[in-house]
């Protein structure tokens, strides 16, 4: 039996969980300075290197024009480039919980600010395609490791804010980067849109060398009886005592860490360890056969779909004829989708967090997975409603703020998929959350790709109109299955309690649990 910890403050009933050591650098006992410089370290990188993977939406119609590149060419090449941000992940996920997540940070950063100097030489669409598969390969951590980051510094029952906050950076810079691209277009061509992604992605490496932590930390705690993630929660200290896990203590000695040993690249301890990538690489792939995981994954990666459409034929609707906006008109339309990203982010955060917390003491203190998954509500009518809008109103040539507004929507309910998706996973596996959170990159980010490699003969083929009444029965299918997963998602859980502790076991066998 171990006595739990709990929250301070007003809600002191909050059993913390995971259940922190003594150590005070154990990153769940940071001061919430050194939590926030952590929180701002990732959302730093976040956002040097999804300014850089979506900076030239606004300007598809120059490049095409100024070389030999079609917007076919183009937007397939974003496609492969998606198509690496997910299976890199096979690669960057296990070095990151191997070795450290720091290097692995500076090293996808350094390497983004080379190819972001490189793509404007590009002469043919081999070149192109090149350059968006190593762009993909090296920019991979920020589509699986922000999100381990986050649950490595905090606790589940404010990990939702936080995370909501990465997902802002990572949707909000999505969408900045068009706007400025269409400015810096406008004065100095489109090759400088790309040059100072370059410039931002410097900036931000030398930020993360001198200010980012390694957050790997090997405490050795074993699954619940029940092998599901269901925390408890809600109960009050005086009945703290709860069999949440078996957490085994070394002596209450412990060096804390210098300025110097935060700046350090590899932890000693972390290349002691044996070489596990093996397991970490196949391990993935064995979770597409934990149903919330592939759930989680499809619709991350359905919300994602939406998001991509949007993208791909933001530029070609509004530059052509009635609108005929100019690149830097076509980047301010991004601001909608911005604002967007914004509400969503408040949305999915706090009263994310607020809703599970009351669903839980109303549930005798017991924290379900499925709770967030109630919040997907909004989105039965705003995918739909918004696909609608965008593709209808654009064949029927509406007044333009018809379509702007669309994009406002379509940004709202793709961050809300991006942080329920990727939570739902998380509560629900949290000792397995590393590497099934690559499950769920892997495959997002296939059918993103898919999309992206045919959005363009799609539209043309089908016309606006018919295909995006198409989009919009999709999604209003897609979505619809939350309640299936509401419903049964518990069941299928403790179905696979019996692989969750096994698999657990393995990892902490391994020194990977942390």
């Amino acid at each position: 039996m171990l006595r739990a910890k709990h929250a301070s403050g007003d809600k002191k009933d909050i059993v913390l969980v995971p259940s922190p050591s003594e150590d005070p650098d154990d990153p769940l006992n940071w001061s919430a300075k050194r939590k926030l410089v952590s929180t701002a370290s990732i959302c730093v990188y976040t956002f040097a290197l999804g300014i850089a993977s979506a900076a030239i939406y606004s300007v598809l119609v120059p490049i095409e024009e100024d070389t030999s590149l079609t917007l076919n060419d183009l937007n397939a090449g974003t496609g492969y480039m998606f198509l690496m941000f997910g299976w890199g992940c096979l690669l960057w996920q296990p070095l990151a919980l191997q070795y450290g997540k720091r290097p692995v940070y500076l090293i996808s950063i350094l390497a983004t600010t080379a190819i972001m100097i490189w793509v404007p030489y590009t002469k043919t669409n081999g070149q192109w395609i090149a350059s968006k598969l190593l762009q993909g390969f090296f920019g991979a951590p920020i589509e699986s490791l922000c999100e381990i980051s986050v649950t490595d510094v905090y606790f589940t029952h404010e990990r939702g804010s936080y995370m909501a906050l990465y997902g802002f950076f990572l949707g909000g810079s999505s969408f900045l980067a068009p706007i400025l691209a269409g400015f810096i277009n406008q004065g100095q061509g489109w090759k400088w849109v790309l040059y100072w992604c370059a410039i931002l992605c410097a900036v931000g490496s030398v930020f993360l060398f001198f200010f980012m932590e390694e957050t790997n930390y090997h405490r050795k705690i074993l699954p619940n009886n029940e092998g599901m993630s269901s925390t408890i929660i809600g109960s009050p200290p005086g009945n703290a005592e709860k069999k949440i896990g078996v957490e085994c203590r070394t002596p209450d000695i412990y060096k804390k860490k210098s300025y110097l040993d935060k700046l350090r690249l590899f932890n000693k301890q972390e290349l002691r360890h044996p070489n596990r990538m093996k397991g970490m690489i196949l391990r993935p792939l064995i979770f597409l056969s934990f149903p919330v995981i592939s759930y989680a994954g499809f619709s991350y990666g359905s919300n994602l779909v939406w998001f991509n459409v949007l993208n791909g034929t933001a530029s070609l609707v509004l530059s052509k004829e009635p609108y005929e906006f100019s690149s830097s008109t076509v980047g301010l339309a991004y601001i909608s989708p911005l604002i967007g990203v914004t509400l969503g982010s408040l949305y999915t955060g706090r009263v994310g967090d607020w809703l599970v917390l009351k669903l839980a003491r109303r549930n005798g203190g017991i924290m379900e997975s499925e709770y967030r998954l109630w919040l997907f509500g909004l989105s039965v009518f705003l995918i739909p409603g918004g696909l609608t809008l965008w593709g209808v109103g654009a064949a029927h040539s509406i007044q333009w703020f018809g379509l702007v507004f669309a994009m406002g929507v379509i940004g709202f309910t793709n961050i809300v998929g991006l942080q329920l998706s990727v939570s739902y996973c998380i509560d629900s596996y949290r000792e397995l959350c590393g590497e099934a959170i690559v499950t769920v990159i892997l495959i997002r980010n296939t059918m993103s790709f898919a999309i992206g490699y045919g959005i363009t003969p799609w539209v043309t083929q089908m016309g606006l109109q018919n295909a995006f009444i198409v989009a919009a029965f999709a999604s209003l299918a897609q979505v619809l299955t939350v309640f299936f997963f509401l419903r049964y998602g518990h069941r299928m859980r403790q179905a696979s309690a019996s692989k969750y502790r096994h698999y657990t076991e393995e990892m902490m066998a391994a020194g990977l649990v942390h």
